[in-house]
């Protein structure tokens, strides 16, 4: 049996003629061309206009319908919901108060008109002039829309934005037409200049004719039967004539599963980075039993080629993809093209929004994004992306590393996606540079390298940017530390301590220093120098400075040491490094002995103890000679504190000690107080660390300083609590 063909007729105002058009076709429809018509109103924002227009009087809703379909009865007797208008119309109704709207489950609107379009040719709907979930619901069901439009700037200018949006949410151009109501009355727009401001079909051109209108509407007769030979009622029968006669203009529905197109592996784009003049790997997809699968993956193949010939992106400058609003602009322009392109491509219109939407989501990542990684980006349990070849793509969730069932389709598209990255900031890779460091525009951290450095294939490493700053709140619910190390960390920050805080890899280093920076007051000018910018300051005065690598001539490389050294000119009142990686180290220390009193860097470090080590080395690699005597010397005096940072084996992050440099205990050896660490009493039976933090008994020797300075901070926080 035949399916009905469902026409949704909106507006974006009130006003326009909407309830009259889809009145008056449905009606003509059922008289002048015989054919079964359901009618149904579901214009939640003026209810009851219709049934008082046709003068009818319905007792049954949808919402009774959805009530039936709920409590999941199997015979629902559609008859029953039904009134017929003398014309042989059938007519249902939404609701009957508008207070009722939130009985209209948008979830149950496709099951309704399931129940109805098995005994209908046409279902008109009348729907409202907002586009919620309700009527996009309606929208979804739908194989045809018209937009009312009168000859007015407003209306003109308000569905030229639905138009947008209707794009935006992946309704095909094809599927939209115009009915231009009220066309050729005094001071309107032309149909001319009409046609040239909207991006659609104008289907119908409704002369003005409002004495003959009011006329019928008064008398609650449709005008096609009141009037039948009329201006109006001959251009309605005249679209009549085209909506029978075009049977093109309908969409069919394509039902796809989002499940399959969610487990469709699909790799990262290709032939838009070649044009680039990147290296780039054809899209194709992994073979599969599932034949919806297979053709999802040529579909998407398909529309893939045919956005980069539509957009032309052969002559796209490489820098758009650094300016914000130009790749905004080029995505929503892209995103309105794959619809149109899905629904030329199929023939037909996927129903299903989530798995619409998904399909232009991963197509757009293909095209413009990073493919498959895009997806573990915007997943925010997610705080590392390793990518170690073509086929292990590992997530650290938790704290926990795990496999996912990503993959990219060879080590030559890893690549690509590697060039993505770094291409639009200026960096490069390849055999005579085969390692980089870069940030995603969120300002994630980015490491790659390459063969031949690595032989599995080139590896990325992608840690991800937290959008919103840690508070140190939020690090004591972690407990990563407690109420007392937070109470004397903040106090040495105000307080002017030079701070060094350390750790492996992975351990939290550069979220402690952000926190600790969040103490720095704001009256105060901050300069932070990082090799990738991961800092995140609340304060106002803040410059941000980031080092330089060479470039393909290897010339104008800017190191640490080279920002570090332009600091001491830009007059900081706090120097904050996001790591001592090599000869800055000795620059920091000089500084902090000169004056710049409450700057703070990170070391990469596995002990407090460590860090001397670590600091004595980084400090002969720069070329100074000096005896270890001297060095450490110079490390006592202008470093007052080291917080160390560790990742647990049960993935959690933890501050392990606050540790004092309490002078030279001789002429090579520092005195490393602890003030509070974190001692491990054992591990329960899902692997979780148990143990607590603790004060050691030290009292620093600068609490007299901090209190002097007016910062309450208890000696009492210092003491050890007998064991009970």
């Amino acid at each position: 049996m035949a399916q009905a063909k469902t026409i949704a007729i909106l507006s974006t105002k009130g006003g326009v003629g909407k309830t009259f058009l889809a009145a008056n076709i449905a009606v003509a429809l059922a008289k002048e061309k015989g054919r079964r018509v359901l009618l149904v109103d579901l214009d939640c924002n003026v209810v009851g206009d219709m049934a008082r227009a046709l003068d009818l009087n319905p007792t049954k809703s949808i919402i009774d319908i959805i009530a039936l379909l709920k409590k999941q009865f199997k015979d629902i007797r559609v008859k029953d919901f039904l009134i017929t208008h003398s014309s042989g119309v059938d007519f249902l109704v939404g609701l009957f108060k508008a207070q009722q709207v939130t009985y209209l489950d948008p979830q149950f609107i496709k099951q309704v008109f399931n129940l109805f379009t098995p005994q209908y040719d046409y279902i008109v709907v009348d729907t409202g002039t907002v586009l919620s979930e309700l009527m996009i619901s309606v929208l979804n069901v739908s194989n045809l829309i018209f937009l009312a439009v009168t000859p007015d700037v407003l209306s003109i200018y308000q569905t030229k934005a639905c138009v947008d949006t209707l794009q935006l949410l992946h309704f095909p151009l094809k599927m939209i037409k115009v009915i231009l109501n009220r066309a050729e009355s005094p001071s309107s727009i032309s149909w001319q200049e009409v046609r040239v401001a909207l991006p659609c079909e104008i289907m119908a051109s409704v002369p003005s004719d409002e004495k003959t209108v009011l006329q019928s509407i008064n008398r609650k007769v449709p005008l096609v039967i009141d009037s039948p030979n009329s201006k109006v009622s001959l251009a309605i029968k005249k679209l009549l004539d085209d909506i029978i006669l075009k049977e093109g203009i309908f969409i069919g529905h394509q039902e796809i599963d989002t499940i399959k197109v969610k487990e469709v592996a699909t790799p990262a784009g290709g032939e838009f980075w070649s044009k680039m003049g990147l290296p780039a790997e054809p899209i194709t997809g992994p073979t599969t039993a599932d034949e919806d699968r297979d053709e999802i993956i040529i579909l998407k193949k398909r529309i893939h080629q045919r956005l980069i010939d539509e957009l032309d992106l052969k002559k796209l400058d490489l820098k758009v993809f650094t300016e914000h609003e130009k790749i905004k602009e080029l995505r929503e322009k892209a995103e309105k093209l794959v619809g149109n392109l899905l629904a030329e491509e199929t023939s037909s219109f996927i129903s299903n929004f989530e798995a619409r939407r998904l399909l232009v989501k991963e197509i757009m990542d293909e095209a413009l994004g990073l493919g498959s990684l895009e997806d573990l980006l915007e997943d925010g349990e997610i705080t590392d992306i390793l990518v170690n070849n073509k086929d292990e793509i590992y997530v650290e969730r938790k704290g926990k590393l795990e496999l996912t069932h990503k993959r990219f389709t060879s080590n030559d598209q890893v690549k690509t996606v590697i060039e993505r990255i770094i291409a639009p900031i200026g960096r490069r890779i390849d055999e005579s540079s085969p390692m980089v460091d870069a940030r995603l525009t969120d300002g994630s951290r980015v490491n790659a390298i390459i063969p031949p450095l690595v032989l599995t294939g080139p590896t990325l490493t992608i840690r991800k940017f937290r959008k919103e700053r840690f508070k140190i709140e939020e690090l004591i619910e972690l407990k990563a530390l407690n109420a007392h190390m937070a109470e004397f960390l903040k106090a040495c920050v105000i307080s002017r301590k030079n701070m060094i805080v350390s750790g492996g890899t992975g351990s939290g280093k550069t979220t402690v220093l952000n926190v600790l920076s969040g103490f720095i007051p704001d009256n105060e000018r901050i300069i932070t120098i990082e090799d990738a910018a991961e800092l995140k300051l609340g304060q106002e005065h803040w410059v941000r400075l980031e080092s330089r690598p060479p470039n393909i001539e290897g010339k104008g490389a800017i190191s640490i040491r080279d920002l570090f050294r332009n600091t001491l000119r830009m007059r900081p009142d706090r120097i904050v490094i996001g790591e001592c990686r090599s000869a800055e180290s000795l620059d920091m220390l000089q500084a902090m002995n000169t004056g710049h009193d409450g700057s703070m860097t990170t070391i990469h470090s596995n002990s407090t103890h460590d860090v001397l080590s670590r600091l004595d080395s980084m400090i002969l690699m720069s070329g100074v000679e000096l005896p270890i005597r001297a060095i450490r010397e110079m490390i006592s005096s202008a470093v007052d504190l080291i917080v160390h940072t560790a990742r647990l084996s049960d993935g959690t992050r933890k501050i392990m000690q606050i540790t004092e440099l309490a002078g030279m205990s001789d002429e090579t050896h520092i005195n490393l107080k602890d003030v509070f660490m974190f001692k491990q009493t054992s591990i329960d039976n899902h692997g979780n660390i148990l143990g607590e933090f603790q004060p050691t008994g030290y009292i620093p020797t600068f609490l007299d300083e901090i209190q002097m300075r007016g910062i309450p901070v208890s000696a009492n926080i210092f003491r050890v609590e007998p064991k009970k």
